[in-house]
């Protein structure tokens, strides 16, 4: 009778121990869930931000093709304030 005592005992014992370790994995699985969830977030922000990275830089590229080099951007600057005067100037003649 005592041998069997001693074997429920000790499965008690490693029941108690098999418990407390499913508990801490539990906790350990829900730790990493959320790690996982904010990981995933972190990266649809930073696909996001690389978007708009990417949008700008072609509107920079652009914007270099059309200005040119530096002797071309003198020049694009002359032509820009002459088209901004000539609309400053169909303005006012249709507030007249």
């Amino acid at each position: 009778m005592s041998n069997v005592l001693e074997i429920v005992d000790s499965l008690q014992s490693k029941l108690d121990k098999l418990l407390s370790k499913y508990e801490l994995l539990q906790i350990e699985n829900q730790q990493l869930l959320e790690k996982s969830d904010k990981l995933i977030q972190e990266i649809d922000s930073q696909k996001e931000s690389l978007t708009n990275l990417e949008s700008n830089y072609e509107s920079l590229k652009i914007a270099n093709a059309i200005v040119g080099s530096k002797g071309d951007k003198h020049i694009t600057k002359l032509k820009i304030n002459t088209l901004i005067r000539e609309i400053d100037k169909c303005i006012a003649q249709l507030g007249e």
